[in-house]
């Protein structure tokens, strides 16, 4: 439904608006004079492996000298994102029965000392606020499991742990990081046995300012708007990781609206049809 200019949907703000966005400014583009050609990409599985813009930037054919990302972003800047890096740890144990605590190791247990330590090291992370724009990474614990029945030692526990970094952190690093806390664990405890293992990586985004495609993304903002646009880092992961590391300079911009991944989702029209105008200057001005 549209109500008092806002467009309501699952789907609407993230990014259903920027396709059609798009699509509208394709159309426009058709009648303009233009010397280099425009792609559309309509790609799926952004939310979990990205296999469309994976293909696109994985295909020699699919080239570009720019990009633009068009996730929501209330018609500002977006030049950089973090990433982040999904690992497993696994302890092992001792299978045993629960009666004969001399014969196991417990393996959730020892799964508790990585836990307090990776707090820790969360903590060190976020107070060392070092990106202008997205200051710090960060990691969390996201699922655990270990165990077969109540009357016996756990021989196995994995810890499925997701680390969000910033332009600079890399795999090697992250993983790095971890393998530190289990080898101090094991100094001192014989008995500690674990390992670490990276399973996804997604990078960290960052884009010149002076790159230009944001210079020619801004000059019709400030042309269209008659304002300057803020120019910031946001949270999530996006796309423009896998375009921007094939070698295509990206900028992310878009309408603007709230409730992504939520029940009540809106897109505001205005901004929908002022993200065509500036999507349809950019075109103008960087395929002339």
């Amino acid at each position: 439904r549209v109500e008092k200019g806002k467009l309501y949907g699952r789907g609407a703000y993230d990014m259903k608006a920027s396709l059609a966005a798009c699509m509208l400014a394709a159309r426009a583009a058709v009648e303009m004079q233009l010397a280099g050609d425009l792609i559309i990409t309509a790609v799926s599985d952004e939310e979990y492996a990205s296999v469309g813009t994976a293909a696109i930037a994985q295909n020699p054919r699919w080239r570009a000298d720019a990009a633009i990302i068009t996730e929501p972003t209330h018609l500002d800047l977006c030049v950089a994102h973090r990433g982040f890096i999904w690992l497993e740890v696994e302890t092992t144990g001792v299978a045993a029965h629960g009666s004969r605590p001399q014969l196991g190791v417990d393996a959730i247990a020892k799964m508790g000392h990585v836990l307090v330590a990776l707090e820790e090291l969360d903590r060190t992370l976020r107070a060392n606020s070092s990106h202008a724009l997205l200051h710090s990474g960060s990691l969390h614990a996201s699922l655990i499991s270990g165990g077969r029945e109540l009357s016996s030692y756990p021989d196995r526990c994995v810890l499925a742990v997701e680390r969000r970094t910033i332009p600079g952190e890399t795999p090697a690093v992250v993983e790095g990081q971890i393998q530190q806390i289990l080898d101090r664990i094991a100094a001192s405890d014989p008995s500690f046995k674990a390992q670490v293992r990276t399973t996804l990586v997604r990078e960290a985004f960052e884009s010149p300012t002076d790159a230009a495609i944001v210079q020619a993304v801004q000059a019709q903002i400030e042309q269209q708007l008659d304002r300057t646009p803020r120019i910031y880092g946001d949270t999530p992961w996006m796309d423009s990781a896998l375009l921007s590391a094939a070698g295509i300079p990206c900028v992310i911009f878009g309408p603007a609206g709230a409730g992504a991944h939520a029940i009540t989702e809106w897109v505001d029209v205005a901004s929908v049809q002022q993200c065509v105008d500036i999507l349809c200057g950019v075109i103008q001005d960087f395929c002339a």
